[in-house]
C-alpha cells in the first residue's frame, strides 16, 4: 500500500485541453501568442507557426511547442503545411497579419488586394485544409476586426473602411463555414479599435479579453457560427 506524505501537494485541477492538440497560425505575438500561452497552461499540445523564425523559436522554447516558420499568405507553402499536419488535431486559431488602412485619397489597390487574400481568403484556405483533420467537436477559430492592430495604427477611422468590409464578410463565411464543416464549430473574434482606452487598459482589452474568449470557446461544445466583438466596452455606432 502507498501512503501518501503529509507534504504531498494537492492533486492539480484537471486542465480542460489536456491532451488535446492546438494549432496557432501566426502564434509568436499578440493576441496568437497569448492564446498559445493560455492554452498551453491548460494542458494542450501546441502547434504554432509564424513568419519572423527567431519570434517563433522563442515562443516554441517558452511553450515547448512544435514550430513551423513561413509567411502564412504564401498560399502554396500554408497548403504545404496543412498537407502536412499531423490529424487528428483539436482546434485551430487562424491570427491573420494586421490591415491595410488607408482613406480613399491614399487607398493602393494592390496593398487592398493583398488584405483581401489575408482576412478573407486565407481563412477560406485554411478551413479547407483542416475540415477533415479537426476532432468531431473541435474548433476553428478565427481572428479579425477593423482595427487588428487598433486604431493607433491605422491613424483615422476614415481609413479602415475597406477591413472593416472585410471583417463584415467573414462573420458571414463564418456562420456559412458552421454549417458546412459541421460538427467542427467554426467561430470568429473580432478584436475591436477601443481607441479612447489608455495604453495599459487598450492592451488588455487588445490581446488579453480575445486570446481568454478564444479558450473559453475551444472548452465550449455549444457555440458555432458566431461573432464575438470585443473593443473595451466601447461600443461603435451603425
Amino acid at each position: 500500500m502507498t501512503v501518501a506524505s503529509i507534504n504531498s501537494s494537492p492533486a492539480p485541477r484537471r486542465r480542460d485541453l489536456s491532451g488535446q492538440t492546438v494549432v496557432v497560425i501566426g502564434g509568436s505575438s499578440g493576441i496568437g501568442l497569448q492564446t498559445a500561452r493560455l492554452a498551453r497552461a491548460e494542458g494542450a499540445d501546441m502547434i504554432l507557426t509564424a513568419r519572423d523564425p527567431d519570434r517563433l523559436y522563442r515562443a516554441g522554447i517558452e511553450l515547448g511547442a512544435s514550430i513551423a516558420a513561413f509567411d502564412a499568405t504564401d498560399f502554396a507553402r500554408l497548403e504545404r503545411f496543412l498537407d502536412a499536419m499531423p490529424a487528428p488535431i483539436d482546434h485551430l486559431l487562424l491570427s491573420g497579419p494586421g490591415p491595410y488602412c488607408a482613406p480613399l485619397a491614399g487607398f493602393d489597390l494592390n496593398a487592398a488586394r493583398r488584405d483581401l487574400d489575408a482576412h478573407l481568403l486565407l481563412p477560406l484556405l485554411v478551413a479547407g485544409g483542416v475540415a477533415g483533420k479537426v476532432r468531431p467537436g473541435g474548433t476553428l477559430l478565427f481572428l479579425g476586426g477593423a482595427c487588428d492592430r487598433g486604431i493607433r495604427d491605422c491613424g483615422a477611422a476614415a481609413g479602415i473602411a475597406f477591413t472593416a468590409a472585410l471583417t463584415a464578410a467573414l462573420s458571414s463565411v463564418t456562420r456559412d463555414l458552421a454549417l458546412e464543416i459541421a460538427p467542427v464549430r467554426v467561430n470568429l473574434i473580432v478584436a475591436g479599435c477601443a481607441e479612447a482606452l489608455p495604453a495599459s487598459a487598450w492592451a488588455a482589452a487588445h490581446i488579453a479579453g480575445p486570446a481568454a474568449l478564444a479558450i473559453q470557446l475551444m472548452t465550449s461544445s455549444a457555440v458555432t457560427g458566431a461573432t464575438f466583438d470585443i473593443d473595451g466596452g466601447q461600443q461603435r455606432e451603425g
